[in-house]
């Protein structure tokens, strides 16, 4: 049975936070290389897979996303 036009859509569940709306990561040296977006992001394919080199300064930003990761210790 089709929708009805007249009948509002129901409203989409709450959820916490947006698909990788996180601004920092902090990333574990056995996840190197670093690529961008990481599987463990809830849109693990929302832009193109780029890598980034993090290991000389620790520290590496997207030219995507502008999501910045830093090399934790482990």
């Amino acid at each position: 049975m089709p929708p009805d036009p007249e009948k509002p859509a129901p409203p989409l569940p709450e959820r916490e936070g947006a698909p990788n709306d996180r601004e920092r990561y902090e990333i574990s040296p056995a996840e190197l290389p670093l690529h961008c977006p990481l599987p463990r992001m809830s849109l693990w394919n929302s832009h193109p897979r780029v890598f980034l080199p993090i290991e000389a300064g620790r520290e590496a930003r997207c030219p995507y996303c502008g999501a910045e990761f830093f090399l934790g210790k482990q």
